[in-house]
């Protein structure tokens, strides 16, 4: 019996595999929009959907963003500003693109964009902290699919937003996490009512990867001035040792966690947009399938506990 069990599990693994094969056509002829491409994943799958042939819409947050992606492109990739918590420049954008893809209409859009800091104990951060974060990684995903969608329906397209293992489980506090989960319920209220048009909306759930949202040296530097800015009763209630600890586990993460191999993301943005039979959901990260989302199916009190094995102490609880 467990045999058969086991046959019928890897010949819907071979179905899969080869469902998932096969690719759109007419390449040349599909536009896609792709939010924050001055660094990071948006900036390689820029590039990667060029060279396939697709005509790449890669909306930049700087200047120096967009020159630089035109140097190494081809003359299909359209760069262009935008900053995704300026509702008048996503407008702008979404003009632009009209224009751009006439009656084609648009064949996909990728919110890439995002912020991770601030990234602190929530009792660090104040509300304005957490506005910040949330109008880019969440409202600015709203907005800029909102602005475009009509464009997406044209072509029963595709919407692929860029979320996070940690849109699935909390490890740390302030909004990052919050933005995050914002994101897979947008996602997942967007698929649904999507469905009738056609149009296919993926969710792409990173682990830890190495990026300049996690370059260690600019994490360190944030936590230090949110350190600086706390009231004296906070940091008593802490100690600075938890800050020294703090910057310990960055150290072990970026030594041992961080992926340097940004193209399987790239990768599962890349089948997001052009497989005939896209998945709902990409998990790209060997610890984002065998660490975190493992973890996320766990009883609380068994997450919690491993959560906590490595929390840095405060300074009141050794006491």
């Amino acid at each position: 019996m467990f045999l058969y069990v086991l046959g019928l599990v890897a010949l819907w693994f071979v179905f899969r595999w080869f469902k998932e094969t096969k690719r759109v056509s007419n390449k040349e002829d599909k536009y896609v929009y792709i939010t924050g491409c001055d660094s990071g994943f948006g900036n390689l799958l820029a590039r990667h959907l060029d060279k396939l042939g697709f005509r790449v819409i890669a909306a930049c947050f700087t200047e120096k963003g967009e020159d630089e992606l035109k140097k190494i492109s081809s003359e299909r990739l359209t760069t262009t500003h935008l900053d995704v918590t300026d509702s008048t420049s996503v407008s702008k954008t979404a003009a632009l693109i009209k224009t751009l893809v006439g009656e084609k209409g648009l064949w996909a859009v990728v919110n890439n964009a995002g912020v991770a800091l601030p990234t602190a104990p929530t009792d660090w951060l104040n509300i304005e902290d957490y506005k910040s974060m949330l109008a880019v990684n969440l409202c600015g995903v709203i907005d800029v699919t909102l602005s475009v969608l009509p464009l997406i329906k044209k072509t029963k397209g595709r919407v692929v937003n860029v979320s996070s293992v940690f849109g699935r489980i909390t490890t740390i506090g302030g909004p990052y996490c919050v933005s995050k989960y914002g994101v897979e319920s947008f996602n997942d209220s967007l698929r649904l009512n999507m469905a009738p048009f056609g149009v296919k909306v993926a969710c792409i759930e990173p682990g830890i990867f190495k990026t300049n949202m996690t370059d260690s040296v600019m994490l360190k530097k944030y936590v230090n001035k949110l350190w600086d800015r706390l009231p004296q009763d906070l940091k008593d209630d802490y100690g600075y040792m938890f800050v020294e600890q703090t910057f310990a586990n960055m150290d072990v993460m970026s030594k041992h966690i961080l992926d340097g191999d940004l193209m399987k993301v790239v990768g599962s943005m890349e089948h997001a947009i052009s497989a005939v039979h896209p998945r709902t959901r990409y998990s790209p990260g060997w610890d984002t399938k065998f660490l975190w989302l493992p973890l996320s199916y766990m009883p609380t009190f068994i997450s919690d506990k491993f959560l906590l094995k490595n929390y840095p102490k405060l300074k009141m609880s050794i006491q």
